[in-house]
């Protein structure tokens, strides 16, 4: 049997855990299996040495996390065995874009950024897809929730952190900032981080009931 050196026989581990998650695998997870000399950073560079251009996969940071994912250009060749699914609307559509570019946000900031009250079961899509979270309450009358992006938003976009969204630029270019104005305005809004406390920081199902007690009330309220 082939013996392994402490650090390949580390990266085997955490590149079996990786593996075996359904989700993007965060880095406080993996660092209780690595032992006290050894850098976390250092084990994810030998597991990823592995997976090079002959390869049909490879490791992808999503935000603090790991995961496994198919190479984009072999992607495009399995394009045809993915599962059609219903597509989200309008209404979600935007929320979505809201509360990605402009998190931690309120839902009433939502409905002043959009210009209409948010429909019965906009945020309910979004929550049920794990693609938003609460991220904690304001230090403002009346203490609102606030929301914004979870790691599988990131996961499901091929996004590594919220800074590889598309700048104003961009959007622009693509033609996609219909309400620029808007949005341009309100784009320093995501500096109110520091108004915010007891910011959940967690990666368990938040639409658990004791969080749906705490902060949101199933309807599309906060």
């Amino acid at each position: 049997m082939t013996m392994l050196s402490p650090l390949q026989d580390c990266a085997a581990t955490i590149e079996a855990l990786i593996f075996a998650s359904d989700r993007p695998i965060r880095e406080r997870e993996l660092i209780v299996h690595v032992p006290d000399n050894m850098d976390l950073a250092e084990v994810i560079a030998a597991i990823a040495l592995r997976y090079d251009a002959t390869s049909g996969i490879e490791l992808c940071q999503v935000g603090d996390g790991w995961a496994f994912r198919t190479k984009a250009e072999i992607a495009e060749r399995l394009s045809q065995h993915k599962q059609v699914e219903r597509p989200l609307s309008r209404a979600a559509l935007e929320v979505l874009a809201i509360i990605a570019y402009h998190q931690p946000i309120t839902r009433a900031e939502i409905e002043e950024i959009r210009g209409i009250s948010l429909s019965k079961g906009t945020m309910d899509i979004l929550l049920e897809l794990g693609w938003i979270k609460p991220r904690g309450r304001r230090r403002t009358p009346g203490r609102p929730l606030t929301w914004g992006t979870s790691p599988a938003f990131l996961d499901h976009f091929g996004l590594a952190d919220i800074g590889d969204l598309p700048g104003m630029d961009d959007l622009k270019a693509a033609g996609l900032l219909r309400k620029g104005q808007i949005l341009g305005a309100l784009m320093d809004h995501t500096s109110q981080n520091d108004d915010l406390d007891d910011e959940d920081d967690s990666d368990a199902d938040f639409l658990e009931d004791g969080l749906l007690e705490a902060g949101y009330d199933g309807d599309g309220h906060a």
